[in-house]
């Protein structure tokens, strides 16, 4: 079993529960990232009963939640349709997965979470997106959907730090490398190295659990391009499935722009990428479900660089960064990866590749993203809000020069700075330059 990080914010719920929280659970995010199989790992080993319904696999279990939704009359149908199960007071977790194919179910949310006897926890694929956005005759739409009674988590692919657990570093070796960004001591060239050639591979391999634990038994590049080829075709799939009308072909032909536009020297994205002569009329939509279905994550070019970031961002104004990099080396091809690995990888999908897995690891630590362009000689790839203020973080691919961020720490006078770099770590006044793999402790 890989060692997800998300397991704890689990077992912080479920002592939540245990503390009187009458909230249930949904766990959403992109398919494939592990949701199915993390629950059904915490629901063996911190529960005395775990029941595990899936309505698209097991659509007559939706009778269980057809009539009166009071948390009895769910308890009781439930067991007349699942002879075989034990509910156990305090000690039962019931995993309502693909819950998208029963509206009643997810209105009886509600009910049961209120009920504090059993916890309930709910998954799917693409809950992000508006019910009106799902052509699909078999998702339901609920009658009312329960705010205010669901705990809220959403899961990515793993992480950097993830990754080195699935190659057996351990957390105190990993923690130490923390102290060399506290105490600005120079990494030993060895130790950066090591690491660096971990974070390629990580840029290569991407954080798919199907993808990493294949990858960690076998340390095979080839079948790592051929499940990543599979998931990126089930990504197609989903959009031709669930997309409505016209927007089947528009989401898809946005989706594959991204990746076009990250191999740009603009990365900035661009309605013109998808068709020539096109504006947001014809392709927002489109960009907005790739969003909602958790397969790209935007970032917003910002007028002012002050708090909140969010009321300084420019909505037309933004970069599309894929999911997960491993997916986006994996559309650009074995030779591209093999530049990665070989640190020989050169030109403007350099810059997007970096970008993206820095953007990638910004996500999945729970910051929103956004950028500062005021002209077109300067830019700061990605600004962060942390300790009450407004940080400014450059990438770059190499050890080059810094005159964007030099400008920006002259004007703004921020308390810190960091350009990440493919080299060593150092300090210049409050600019602090760091390896790229060491993102994962700011």
């Amino acid at each position: 079993m890989l060692k997800r990080k998300v397991y704890d914010q689990l077992l912080n719920w479920k002592i939540e529960r245990k503390n009187g929280l009458k909230k249930c659970l949904i766990l959403k995010g992109a398919r494939q990232v592990g949701k199915s199989y993390i629950v059904k790992e915490f629901g063996k080993n911190e529960y005395k009963s775990f029941i595990y319904i899936d309505f698209f696999k097991q659509p007559n279990l939706k009778d269980v939640f057809k009539g009166e939704l009071s948390a009895d009359e769910i308890y009781k149908r439930l067991t007349a349709n699942m002879p075989d199960i034990e509910l156990i007071k305090g000690d039962t977790l019931i995993f309502l997965d693909e819950i998208q194919y029963c509206g009643n179910a997810r209105t009886a949310i509600k009910f049961l979470a209120e009920d504090m006897r059993y916890d309930v926890i709910s998954s799917g694929s693409l809950l992000g997106l508006s019910y009106n956005d799902i052509d699909d005759d078999l998702v339901e739409e609920p009658k009312s959907i329960p705010v205010g009674y669901e705990t809220q988590i959403i899961m990515h692919s793993l992480d950097f730090e993830e990754f080195l657990w699935s190659y057996g570093y351990k957390e105190d070796t990993i923690s130490n490398l923390r102290e060399y960004l506290i105490s600005n001591e120079k990494i030993p060239e060895s130790i950066n190295e090591r690491f660096e050639t971990l974070f390629r591979e990580f840029m290569v391999v991407g954080g798919m659990p199907e993808v990493v634990a294949d990858f960690a038994e076998n340390k095979d590049f080839n079948r790592v391009a051929k499940i990543q080829a599979d998931i990126l075709a089930e990504y197609q799939d989903d959009i031709s499935k669930h997309a409505k009308g016209k927007e089947k072909q528009y989401v898809r032909m946005c989706y594959d722009a991204v990746f076009k536009q990250l191999a740009k020297e603009v990365k900035k994205f661009q309605y013109s990428t998808v068709e020539k002569g096109q504006t947001r009329r014809k392709f927002g939509g489109s960009v907005k479900w790739l969003r909602d279905a958790n397969l790209v994550n935007t970032c917003y070019n910002v007028h002012e660089p002050y708090l909140p970031l969010m009321a300084n961002a420019n909505e037309d104004q933004f970069k599309l960064y894929v999911n997960d990099t491993g997916l986006l080396t994996s559309m650009y091809g074995f030779e591209t990866k093999l530049a990665i690995l070989n640190n020989t990888i050169k030109g403007n999908a350099k810059g997007g590749i970096y970008e993206n897995i820095i953007a990638e690891c910004f996500v999945k630590k729970g910051y929103n993203l956004y950028y500062y362009k005021p002209n077109d000689t300067q830019e700061i790839e990605f600004l962060i809000e942390k300790n009450g203020e407004v940080l400014p973080i450059e990438v770059k691919a190499s050890n080059s020069s810094t005159k964007s961020l030099n400008s920006f720490i002259e004007k703004f006078e921020p308390s810190v700075s960091y350009k990440l770099i493919t080299g060593g770590n150092g300090k210049v006044g409050n600019k602090l330059t760091l390896p790229h793999y060491l993102v994962m402790f700011l």
